[in-house]
């Protein structure tokens, strides 16, 4: 396998445990360690561990030779900031796909409202599977945002999405009894996309979003943030 290669697995493995939550949030990240658990050498794995590090999934603690790294802690001012980014982003890939001519936003919108019922029945069911609720989730807000936005928006998304998914994933469990308004939101956001309002579209996306921050600040905030220090 060349360099290249063996960097990028490093990384997409590394960032997989992070956003799982296998690598717990504020917990040391030593690179021999890293190494031996993917079974890799340590120089692909201090690469994919300098990217993360640009990225944010990776934080640097201490100066210099002192400096420790640890995993990102989940923050309630992060969780704002990354939602109100992703909001943006999502935002312009609704306008996108509310242009599309009336074919295409047509079978865009049957899929879209096909997940949006699955979804609220996923939370309605007797023992919500939370996991199944997070890929629904997530399966609906791709959906548009594939259907609507250009290679750029879509790299973008791909970079800074997981790193929401960090704190949907830990904190979903707690999220259950809020989806049936995530539910509605996601309803206005098909209406706008299926009359063709472009305007329509990006406002129903940042509301779904800024309300989705504001969710998960109350259940971050009487659970606790996860890894500060």
């Amino acid at each position: 396998m060349a360099r290249g290669d063996r960097i990028a697995r490093a990384y997409q493995q590394l960032r997989e445990l992070i956003v799982w939550g296998r690598l717990a949030p504020g917990s040391r990240v030593i690179e021999s360690d890293i190494a031996e658990r993917l079974g890799v050498s340590r120089t692909p794995v201090r690469s994919a561990l300098h990217r993360l590090q640009q990225e944010g999934y990776i934080v640097g603690v201490g100066r210099g030779s002192e400096q420790r790294l640890t995993v990102a802690p989940l923050t309630q001012d992060d969780a704002r900031d990354l939602f109100a980014i992703i909001g943006a982003i999502e935002g312009l890939a609704a306008q996108h796909a509310a242009g599309q001519a009336r074919p295409g936003r047509a079978a865009l919108v049957a899929k879209l409202r096909q997940l949006n019922r699955a979804l609220e029945q996923a939370a309605e069911a007797t023992r919500p599977d939370p996991l199944r609720i997070f890929d629904l989730d997530t399966s609906f807000h791709r959906s548009y945002v594939e259907a609507g936005a250009g290679l750029r928006l879509l790299a973008l998304h791909d970079a800074i999405k997981p790193q929401a998914e960090r704190y949907v994933r830990l904190y979903t469990s707690a999220l259950v009894d809020e989806i049936a308004r995530s539910v509605e939101e996601h309803e206005k956001i098909v209406e706008q996309i299926q009359a063709g309002s472009a305007e329509g579209a990006w406002r129903a996306v940042q509301r779904n979003w800024r309300n989705a921050a504001a969710r998960l600040s109350r259940v971050i905030h009487a659970l606790g943030e996860r890894g500060s220090w």
